[in-house]
């Protein structure tokens, strides 16, 4: 193993003066990301469904409360999306990082505010639309980058475009696949995109390996939480501040390039030290990626300036 495999937040290059968003920061992996950059000094905004469990979690960390702020925002509704841009819009005149780290997991199927596919909605449409929503301010940051948090079930999930809510057959974990397949194919299609623009904004994938976080055990159902709540996540799992890692690095070291995909080196990408990994070669279709990028902006109503 050599040492940049070996990275750790304590690499973490100081971070005083920049802005982060970390989404679903008030727990699991967004906590722990929050954490480390507050401790190198930067500024984050905790994008939380609950404000309450958000003040919560800042008064759980040993950093400079002063550094964090908790917005409300419902991934899982484009109004509250939409919402919670506008007042990140009117506070900040930029942004350095966007890290689209939440998400849910194997619920029953049950229908976004929109009518979408929950896991759908909230894992993908959500951050598809944060981020053309922040693009502007991002773009006027130092170093800007946008990380996609996916996951290694990327490789087992593709798009079921003629039924992408389940109406003809729902499977929690098929469905979970699937969006987290999206957020692959949507992290690699914006570095396209951007890259095409030749502006500055980066857009990075990571992915934590297999980590127990509450992700597993508050929505999902069946046997899937029998699973990771008695075996998976007990005997298996890594812990969120080592999960955490492969997005950490995405957002602030240095060396990353835009389109990248970090996980963790461990077998299997199970657990381990941040390094760049690859993508299933479904994910990384330039087809695929405008077929979804075009169904995105129809079903958010929100278009890149990039695009």
């Amino acid at each position: 193993m050599n040492d940049k495999q070996r990275w750790t937040a304590d690499r973490i290059p100081d971070q005083t003066g920049r802005v982060f968003v970390v989404t679903g920061a008030n727990s699991g992996l967004g906590l722990a990301t929050t954490r480390e950059l507050a401790r190198r000094g930067g500024r984050v905004i905790l994008a939380v469904r609950d404000e309450e469990k958000g003040r919560r979690a800042v008064a759980s960390l040993d950093v400079d409360a002063r550094l964090l702020s908790v917005r409300r925002i419902d991934l899982a509704d484009l109004d509250s999306v939409r919402a919670f841009a506008d007042r990140v819009r009117a506070e900040h005149p930029h942004l350095d990082v966007l890290v689209n780290n939440a998400g849910v997991m194997a619920p029953p199927r049950t229908l976004s505010a929109q009518g979408y596919e929950l896991q759908f909605a909230a894992n993908h449409l959500g951050h598809f639309a944060l981020t053309g929503l922040l693009l502007d301010r991002l773009a006027a940051g130092t170093d800007p980058r946008v990380v996609t948090v996916s996951s290694i079930n990327h490789r087992q999930g593709s798009l079921r475009f003629d039924d992408l809510s389940g109406e003809r057959g729902y499977a929690p974990m098929a469905f979970y696949n699937q969006s987290k397949f999206a957020n692959a194919v949507f992290g690699k299609e914006l570095h396209r995109r951007l890259s095409a623009t030749a502006g500055p904004v980066r857009s990075v994938l990571a992915h934590p390996g297999y980590t127990a976080t509450s992700l597993q055990m508050k929505d999902t159902s069946g046997l899937a939480k029998l699973f990771f709540g008695r075996i998976g996540n007990p005997l298996l799992a890594q812990r969120p501040e080592r999960g955490a890692l492969p997005q950490l690095y995405a957002a602030t070291d240095p060396t990353v390039a835009g389109g990248e995909f970090i996980g963790p080196d461990g077998m299997g990408e199970l657990r381990g030290h941040p390094t760049r990994v690859r993508l299933s070669e479904a994910a990384d279709d330039p087809g695929t990626g405008r077929r979804l990028w075009e169904e995105s902006e129809r079903l958010t109503g929100v278009r890149f300036p990039a695009s």
